[in-house]
């Protein structure tokens, strides 16, 4: 059986992965003063750090059934048995539910649909596991298992600069409780059971970086351990915190670094960074 891997734009895989396990990725929406864009295709990290420093008004949509449905049909006629779709938190969107309408449509029984219960490289990391399942000859029921093998170890973990946008994103709740009055506390936060929920907060940015280095070091232990680190407009700091997390994890071999786009960036709003971590790493083909 050939199982096709389609995911979202939000799992921020780097181009070069996503064309070497051929995973197709389906962009969400992005509005820019009611300017419609593209996630990733024709609005990336770069403007929208442009259009958030201008305070230009950023707004983020799902993708419709029918544009989820066309890729996942566009797989199957181009020789798949079957896709595994993949998506970011069914509590953060409404893409998993358009997909699952989507597969609906074509077949429930070729067409599955994962919801992460993450975003970003916490989707990344459960489609590049379920890509290599594929790619290794899989059936569709391996494929998928995959994929919430992933989900199910998969720990992620991030800092902002503030909670601001989340909070007028409507993307947090209870995490609204660690706005304070000092304008020196840097929100942690991380993703549980597929919502954002607050961890803790401290000081500074350096602290904020350490604390985020000691938990992915608890979370990975001493075992083997894929590893990840998002930012927007950071590059510095994603490039030093990724040097840490290098030397501080035995088992990790190599660290990505990805930037996020708009989807993500639009509700955490520039300088936040994220660590992703994935205890037992990619399955082996």
């Amino acid at each position: 059986m050939s199982v096709a891997v389609v995911t979202d734009s939000t799992a921020y895989l780097p181009e070069e992965f996503a064309r070497r396990r051929s995973i197709r990725v389906v962009p969400l929406h992005v509005a820019v003063d009611g300017h419609g864009r593209l996630d990733g295709v024709d609005f990336g990290p770069d403007a929208l750090a442009t259009a958030l420093g201008e305070h230009r008004r950023v707004t983020t949509s799902r993708p419709s059934p029918a544009e989820l449905a066309e890729v996942y049909r566009a797989a199957l006629d181009g020789g798949a048995d079957a896709v595994v779709a993949v998506h970011l938190s069914r509590e953060l969107s409404g893409t998993w539910e358009a997909a699952r309408l989507a597969a609906e449509e074509i077949d429930p029984a070729r067409v599955r649909v994962v919801d992460s219960r993450s975003t970003g490289m916490g989707l990344g990391f459960a489609v590049l596991n379920a890509a290599v399942v594929a790619a290794a000859g899989g059936e569709l029921a391996d494929v998928v298992d995959a994929a919430t093998r992933a989900v199910a170890r998969t720990r992620t973990f991030f800092c902002l600069e503030t909670l601001d946008h989340l909070r007028r994103g409507g993307r947090i709740g209870a995490a609204a409780a660690l706005l304070g009055t000092a304008l020196a506390v840097k929100p942690l936060l991380h993703v549980d059971d597929g919502r954002i929920v607050p961890l803790e907060k401290v000081r500074t940015i350096s602290r904020a970086m350490g604390r985020l280095v000691d938990l992915a070091a608890s979370t990975a232990g001493d075992e083997r351990v894929g590893i990840a680190v998002h930012h927007l407009a950071s590059p510095e700091r994603a490039t030093e915190l990724a040097l840490q997390l290098n030397e501080r994890l035995p088992g990790a071999d190599g660290c990505l670094i990805s930037e996020v786009g708009a989807v993500i960036g639009a509700h955490t709003g520039p300088g936040v960074l994220g660590v992703v971590v994935l205890p037992g790493g990619l399955d082996e083909a």
